[in-house]
C-alpha cells in the first residue's frame, strides 16, 4: 500500500471509533429517564430532574410548599424551601448532594444574594458547586428559584 492508501485506511478507522465514542455518550444510548417526585402535579409541562446516563438535571425549585404556596418569612425560608426539594429530587435519582457540580440562582432581588447564600451554603459541603446568581423577575411573588446539575463519578 502507498502512503496515501495507509494515510485514508488510518483517517476512516479513525473517523470510525470517534463515531462510536459519540454514539455511546448519546442520551439515547446512555438512557433517558424522569425524575419525580410523590405529591407534585403531574400536568406540569416539565420533568422536576432528568437523568441522562451519570449525569442529573434539576429543574428550577422555587420556594413553594406542596400545597403550591410560598413557604412564608422571604428569601431564607424560600431558599430552604427550594433546596430541600432540590435535595429530594437528587435523591430520588439516587445521587447525592455532593454529586452536585452545578447550580443557577435566580433571585428577584439581587440584594438577598447574602441572606439566600446562608442557607445555600448549609446544603453544600465544599467544595462547593460552582455557580451563577443573576437577579430576574419571579412569577408568584418568590424571591428565589435555583436549578442544578449533578455529575456521578464513573
Amino acid at each position: 500500500m502507498d502512503k496515501k492508501v495507509k494515510c485514508l485506511a488510518a483517517l476512516s478507522i479513525t473517523c470510525a471509533a470517534v463515531a462510536l465514542l459519540l454514539a455511546a455518550q448519546h442520551p439515547r444510548t446512555l438512557g433517558r429517564h424522569a425524575v419525580e417526585l410523590p405529591g407534585t402535579k403531574p400536568d406540569m409541562p416539565f420533568s422536576r430532574g432528568i437523568v441522562v446516563g451519570n449525569q442529573l438535571y434539576v429543574a428550577g425549585h422555587a420556594g413553594y410548599e406542596p400545597d403550591g404556596k410560598l413557604r412564608p418569612g422571604g428569601i431564607g425560608p424560600e431558599t430552604q424551601c427550594a433546596l430541600e426539594q432540590i435535595k429530594q429530587v437528587v435523591e430520588a435519582a439516587g445521587f447525592q448532594m455532593t454529586d452536585v457540580v452545578a447550580t443557577t440562582v435566580y433571585l428577584a432581588d439581587i440584594k438577598e444574594w447574602g441572606d439566600m447564600n446562608k442557607v445555600y451554603k448549609t446544603f453544600f459541603p465544599e467544595p462547593r458547586p460552582a455557580r451563577a446568581a443573576i437577579q430576574v423577575t419571579l412569577g408568584g411573588g418568590a424571591r428565589v428559584e435555583i436549578s442544578a446539575i449533578a455529575v456521578k463519578a464513573r
